[in-house]
């Protein structure tokens, strides 16, 4: 009897990190660098900077220009179905253009040498302050906690990435879509505009404009990272995405453009919004669980799907309470996300999660209960109570009582006011 499909995806998770351990440890024995070819480039993958799921992310410098990247590394134990899963996580870095939004650099597909598999490689910029998640673990350390104005400042730009996917619009196309098959005669990639990925707008990590880092400063080499999305050693040379397929679907049709389209991005935590360079500007990132807002559930298969979903991509200390719960008749929408942003602010200030306390992390207790009744406490602390009012306008069990994004940022105004 075939094993059930949760426990297969955790059986190959097993068998990857291992792939990956043994890896880093024959590098290490062995006294060299490991490589990667990636789009004709030869990378060296110079450590592990975080995993999670079937990813890992590196730090890898291309040999060539000697830039710095941070290389996310997909495994897709599950063949094409599973590239074009990942896949709609480019597509997600590609649509929303906002200077507090992570922008992808370049992607690959490959066949994996180990496996039936393929692998996905996505190329980000390289932030080396790190993350929100990274300063908290820091400030327990030593003991201390973001100033208010500071933290406050913080938030507000995550609160500016996330409206940007809640009132996305779609867009008139960047470039014309080429033809898979003049692809594969001439060999050559598309590069999006320069216009696109050198706006000025976008925080750019120290060194060049194309987000990698020079050991000796910006790179004098002139060369084009990104490039069009397209499978490697493959003999056909399909290419697997090749832009937002809304927008191309859109271009199809006579008619008025298409109105707000909201989109949730599911899975807000202090891990996933990065610090940029200045010290200043929050990056908003990984854009793996990111999806429509707006979900009719209509009858009990699709309410156990959408939990299931949930389960899978979203982190549960910071996951809204009607994503526990699935009810038949519901509508889900972004307020999943407003649920978040509350956990979000409520760990900056407080070191943790509302719902990752002594008695849920060592009392045996339910996060699930604490979240769908909203038990939680704020410690004592210097913080305004303007703070703790906004904390607690999005942490509401019912998402029809949290305020909307705009809402949010409203109210983060008038807390800045007060502390300027």
């Amino acid at each position: 009897m075939a094993p059930p499909p949760q426990l297969f995806r955790v059986l190959e998770n097993l068998k990857d990190q291992a792939k990956d351990a043994i890896w880093a440890i024959s590098s290490c024995l062995c006294q060299q660098t490991p490589k990667v070819k990636i789009n004709g480039r030869t990378f060296q993958i110079t450590k592990v900077l975080g995993e999670g799921g079937f990813s890992f992310v590196y730090l890898a410098q291309d040999e060539h220009s000697g830039r710095q990247f941070a290389l996310k590394k997909i495994r897709c134990p599950t063949g094409q179905e599973g590239v074009k899963e990942v896949m709609r996580e480019v597509e997600a870095y590609r649509r929303f253009k906002h200077p507090n939004i992570i922008r992808i650099l370049d992607s690959a597909v490959v066949q994996d040498p180990e496996g039936d598999g393929q692998i996905v490689y996505l190329f980000l910029p390289l932030y080396k302050r790190g993350n929100l998640q990274d300063i908290i673990n820091a400030n327990v350390v030593n003991r201390q906690h973001f100033p208010e104005q500071e933290m406050v400042r913080l938030f507000k730009g995550t609160c500016l990435a996330v409206r940007a996917m809640h009132e996305y619009r779609p867009t008139t196309p960047r470039s014309a879509v080429v033809n898979n098959k003049n692809a594969k005669n001439t060999g050559k990639t598309q590069k999006h505009g320069e216009e696109e990925d050198n706006d000025e707008r976008f925080p750019q990590p120290e060194g060049d404009a194309d987000g990698g880092y020079s050991y000796d400063g910006p790179s004098s080499v002139n060369v084009p990272l990104v490039t069009r999305h397209r499978v490697e050693d493959e003999g056909d040379g399909d290419v697997v995405f090749d832009g937002d397929e809304e927008e191309q679907q859109q271009q199809q049709q006579d008619g008025p453009p298409l109105a707000v389209v909201p989109y949730a991005h599911r899975d807000l935590k202090p891990g996933n919004v990065m610090i940029a360079d200045d010290g200043v500007t929050p990056i908003l990132m990984d854009f793996g669980s990111t999806m429509k807002a707006r979900i009719v559930v209509d009858n009990r298969s699709q309410a156990l799907y959408q939990q299931d979903i949930a389960a899978e991509q979203s982190t549960m200390s910071y996951r809204a309470p009607e994503l526990f719960d699935v009810k038949t008749g519901q509508t889900l929408d972004e307020k999943v996300d407003i649920w978040s942003l509350g956990c979000t602010l409520y760990a900056l200030a407080y070191s943790h999660s509302p719902f990752e306390n002594t008695q849920t992390t060592e009392q045996g207790g339910s996060i699930a209960m604490a979240v769908l009744n909203a038990q939680y406490k704020h410690p004592q602390s210097a913080y305004s109570q303007g703070l703790k009012d906004l904390i607690d306008s999005m942490l509401k069990v019912n998402p029809k009582e949290r305020p909307d994004i705009n809402k949010v940022i409203e109210m983060t105004d008038r807390v800045l006011q007060t502390l300027a």
